[in-house]
């Protein structure tokens, strides 16, 4: 009977530590966005998106290459003209599942 318990109990902490290491892949890529914010205003026209991504093989920015460096983070700096835009920012990961983050900001 002791033997049947301590097997059960390896079994348990086998399938829960299988569960830990395989938390990753299903559940996909993370983007953290911290710039821009949603609505906000650009007088001058020049807008940063920054932020990190975990999990990511590739990143785009409205169908562009994002690059990312080794600890997840990007930046970039671009001009937009007047008025509104929505930017869309990708994450797509090795198996191919993406998370998209949406911004709408202005320039006026």
């Amino acid at each position: 009977m002791l033997v049947r318990i301590g097997t059960f109990i390896a079994l348990l902490l086998l399938a829960g530590y299988g569960a830990f290491k395989a938390y990753p892949l299903i559940s996909g890529p993370e983007v953290t966005l911290a710039s821009p914010r949603d609505g906000q205003t650009f007088t001058d026209g020049f807008v940063r998106v920054e932020g990190v991504s975990s999990r990511t093989e590739d990143l785009s920015l409205d169908g562009a290459p994002l690059l990312i460096d080794e600890a997840g983070r990007f930046s970039t700096v671009f001009v937009l003209p007047h008025g509104g835009a929505i930017l869309s920012l990708t994450a797509t990961d090795r198996f191919g599942k993406t998370e998209t983050v949406r911004r709408t900001i202005f320039v006026p």
